[in-house]
């Protein structure tokens, strides 16, 4: 996974992030199994950038 630097810091990132609002009721019913591999996976293949908010699923997606 290519990463990036943030800014003029020393922090690194995955150069692709992981947007996390569907793992909410946002869109309708959630499947935590899924969510899980999906977290999981993107993991494994580097992603170190992961969009979530409190807002997402009233919390469930902190």
């Amino acid at each position: 996974m290519e990463t990036v630097t943030l800014g003029k810091s020393a922090l690194r990132s995955s150069a692709i992030g992981l947007g996390c609002m569907g793992m909410s009721e946002f869109y309708g019913e959630r499947d935590d199994a899924q969510s899980m591999r999906t977290l999981e996976r993107a993991f494994e293949l580097g992603v170190s950038h992961y969009d979530t908010s409190n807002v997402y699923g009233r919390g469930h997606n902190e």
